[in-house]
């Protein structure tokens, strides 16, 4: 798997989202402002539910924007076999057959998946995510704690 290439298509699909997140600030800002937001009753709440949706929408923006932030600004490193497993690693784990490849990110993942040049795709790891707790100061070669993954590759 091409690292550089992996990482381009996380940073990508980050700046992807925050663009959704931004025309969904706009459009439940239009909600809240718009003609269609005035009430029609004392009981009529439409434009205010509008108005939390897009403050809502605003912070996810804003974290959206934090994270990019984090990920552009951090130094991904290539790992020797020897490394122990950290932030910024590409790892390729095999469980009970399949190989899969994880991205550790500095921030952001979720179960984003980045694609590589060659093809590959890897499934980006947040740094608090269970699987990146496990896989912590491990090396190549070591297999997890009682489980049958064992890590492959790290790159």
């Amino acid at each position: 798997m091409d690292k550089p290439s992996a990482i381009q298509s996380f940073k990508d699909q980050l700046q992807s989202q925050h663009q959704r997140a931004l025309a969904a600030v706009a459009s439940a800002a239009e909600g809240a402002t718009g003609d269609d937001a005035k009430a029609e009753s004392k009981y009529d709440t439409r434009g205010l539910e509008s108005s939390y949706l897009a403050a809502g929408q605003a912070e996810v923006a804003d974290e959206i924007a934090r994270i990019i932030g984090v990920v552009e600004r951090y130094e991904f490193r290539d790992f020797s076999e020897t490394d122990p497993i950290d932030i910024g690693a590409l790892v390729c784990i095999d469980f009970e057959g399949d190989q899969d490849w994880y991205l550790i990110a500095p921030g952001g993942g979720g179960g984003l998946e980045c694609t590589a040049s060659d093809g590959d795709v890897a499934t980006i790891l947040g740094p608090k995510s269970p699987l990146t707790q496990r896989l912590s100061e491990k090396k190549s070669g070591e297999t997890l704690e009682n489980s049958e993954m064992k890590i492959v590759e790290v790159r």
